[in-house]
């Protein structure tokens, strides 16, 4: 019996009409296999993944595959999104036993939850080296049942080694000048200066090392910093990975090039890159950054957001082509013929010009990705705009991509600052309204009365998952930006709740932090991991919000946590700075106080804008007037106007400067 049909996941929906008998994670799925003398299979992918569609199609949709698996496993699904904690331990083993990793993750368990073979992907017949699905099960079969002992000591010893990974303390001491000069001499030397970004193919957006070459810049005037940065943001921006008609990015380039995406668009990435593009426009005034900072802010909203005010997860990568296939990337490429069928002889040559589509393609079958490959000289803006316009139009008509629309508390937290700022700096008051309307959405039924995050909801009920620890930092440097941005101290109290629960339940000794709470469902190993993934790690999450509660607060034991958790970058960033740089972009506000910024007067006024504005890494920004407004926030606690004007107040280390009326000498306090 498949046991999905109840789950509010939209991945486990996926596999619940499939012949396997799927059971969720629970410990009845465990008790099953040991009263059954079995192993588990566990299974865990995500609802946007491709080859987790595939391997669902060619393997757990079979009869004859269904049949012997569930003879004699007992079968567990897990949806990636839902339950990070699982993913994180077992993946963890499958990197150590085979040197990669990846979705959908093939994993076989003892009844005790104790891996003891891995994969990622198998085919249903044997290829490139690699056994099918059926050759892979029979002889997991034979292994549990003539080695049982063996099978026993290789789980036994996987356990121990990762037992053995837990992070005692996060380093000696807070990264200084040092540990920056080396993780920049190490971007420096894996940055692509032909093409921008870092490494070689697959290519992803390094939006989070990219945040932290933007506050290098503003703290130190580094060039060379800007430089990757800028060149970076517009080589993705007129590249295949960002979709020239409808906004937003992919998931990543499968080329060194960005030409061609994986085409699913993920919330977070989409989230982190708006506010990338948001800050570049700060620094630089790129009216290319501003553009696509807003139309990611437009695609999030337009097509992410749920009835219920939150933002959905992901847009799948595959959808139906013209002849009904279910492909990859059907919604998004472009023939010569179909230019041509939509916009006539003459304006389809023009569009193929302007988007790199030609008669070979970019893609398959003859099919490109749109582009900017920028060797079309100067071009008709409206005729660009016209084009365009017809091109997406007729892109609607077209079978869509799947939705998962489930909302994530973390990756919601990350759109919440991403709108808020974006809709600040860019006068789009419609854009903070819909950050807004989201945290609610994370007050009413993500906290709910439990007074604890909850991971997921669904249509607006909550999820049974636990937050996890990048769900309170994201969710609370999404609340604190919105403080800065709407002046209402009610989501400074709200982060500061949250912030609280980290301390408590997250926090180990010697600062190191934990991505599950101390009471949550204990599995082989606690999950503990300080580097970046697709979204700032939880553990450097956690500190950047310590450390902008502390700097709104003066609270010592916040501020002295996110030092404490900062020892990992000590460590990890002259090592691996790009897969630490959110914890070296929050090192970076560290080294410059962070600046704290009270404007004595109208929210929304040219001091507060200016103060919004300002290019200092992680400054806080409080603004209100009127009696109540240190109530609000204790940064305005005795900081009133000068002679009745809106006056600002910029303090650091303890230290203040003489407040000012004049914006245009607050911005040169704020490196503006």
């Amino acid at each position: 019996m498949n046991r999905l049909a109840d789950e509010t996941s939209p991945y486990l929906l996926q596999h619940a009409d499939n012949p396997v008998d799927w059971w969720p994670w629970s410990p009845e799925a465990f008790a099953e296999a040991r009263e059954r003398g079995v192993p588990v299979l566990l299974s865990v992918g995500y609802s946007s993944c491709h080859w987790c569609h595939v391997m669902a199609h060619e393997s757990f949709e079979d009869e004859t595959v269904a049949t012997y698996l569930n003879a004699h496993f007992v079968p567990v699904k897990v949806d990636r999104e839902e339950r990070p904690d699982i993913d994180a331990v077992y993946m963890e083993a499958v990197q150590a036993a085979t040197g990669h990793g990846g979705w959908p993750m093939t994993v076989f368990l003892t009844p005790d939850a104790e891996p003891f073979y891995f994969g990622t992907y198998f085919p249903p017949e044997a290829r490139h080296g690699s056994p099918s699905f059926q050759q892979v099960l029979e002889g997991v079969v034979a292994a549990w049942t003539d080695r049982r002992e063996e099978v026993a000591e290789v789980a036994e010893r996987i356990v121990a080694d990762l037992a053995g990974r837990s992070l005692v303390h996060g380093g000696d001491g807070v990264p200084g000048e040092s540990e920056i000069a080396q993780a920049l001499l190490g971007l420096t030397r894996e940055y692509d200066e032909q093409h921008g970004g870092f490494g070689g193919a697959p290519k992803f957006p390094p939006s989070m090392v990219v945040e932290f070459l933007l506050r290098h810049y503003a703290r130190t005037g580094s060039e060379g910093a800007l430089q990757m940065a800028a060149d970076t943001c517009s080589a993705m921006a007129r590249g295949g990975i960002y979709d020239q008609l409808g906004g937003g990015f992919a998931r990543y380039s499968v080329d060194r090039e960005w030409v061609v995406p994986h085409f699913e668009k993920m919330l977070y990435d989409n989230a982190l890159l708006c506010r990338v593009y948001a800050h570049l426009w700060r620094t630089t005034g790129s009216d290319e950054a501003r553009r696509i900072a807003l139309e990611t802010a437009d695609f999030m909203v337009r097509e992410l957001r749920t009835a219920e005010g939150g933002f959905a997860s992901a847009l799948d990568a595959d959808s139906e082509d013209a002849d009904g296939r279910h492909v990859e990337g059907a919604y998004y490429v472009w023939t010569p013929a179909q230019l041509r069928e939509v916009l006539g002889e003459d304006d389809a040559a023009f569009a193929a010009a302007y988007f790199g589509v030609t008669e070979k393609g970019t893609f398959e079958e003859g099919a490109s990705v749109l582009r900017l490959p920028g060797d079309t000289g100067p071009v008709d803006a409206a005729r660009v705009a016209d084009v365009r316009g017809r091109l997406l139009a007729a892109r609607e008509e077209r079978p869509r991509p799947g939705l998962d629309d489930k909302v994530v508390a973390a990756w919601n937290g990350l759109a919440i600052a991403a709108l808020a700022e974006t809709g600040a700096y860019f006068d789009r008051p419609d854009l903070v309204e819909r950050a807004t309307e989201a945290a609610d959405l994370l007050v009413r039924v993500h906290l709910g009365e439990v007074a604890r995050l909850a991971r997921t909801s669904k249509d607006g009920q909550a999820g049974d998952s636990a937050g996890v620890l990048e769900d309170y930092g994201d969710v609370a440097e999404g609340f604190l930006t919105l403080a800065a941005v709407t002046g209402e101290g009610a989501w400074l109290e709200f982060a500061g709740f949250l912030l609280d629960i980290v301390l408590e339940q997250f926090t180990g000794e010697g600062g190191q932090l934990y991505d599950t709470a101390h009471d949550a469902e204990q599995l082989i190993r606690r999950p503990q991991d300080p580097t970046d993934s697709a979204t700032p790690s939880g553990w450097t999450a956690a500190a950047g919000a310590l450390l902008s509660y502390a700097a709104y607060t003066g609270s010592e034991a916040h501020r002295t946590a996110a030092e404490g958790a900062l020892g990992v970058v000590k460590a990890l960033g002259p090592r691996v700075p790009r897969f630490v740089g959110w914890g070296l972009a929050v090192a970076e506000a560290l080294l410059d106080g962070p600046r704290e910024v009270a404007v004595a007067g109208p929210v929304g006024g040219e001091l507060h804008r200016t103060a919004l504005l300002g290019r200092a890494p992680g400054a806080v920004v409080a603004a209100g007037e009127g009696p109540g407004a240190g109530a609000e926030f204790p940064l305005l606690v005795d900081r009133p106007p000068v002679g009745g004007e809106p006056t600002a107040y910029v303090c650091r280390h303890f230290v203040c400067d003489a407040p000012t009326t004049d914006a245009g000498e607050l911005a040169a306090k704020l490196g503006g």
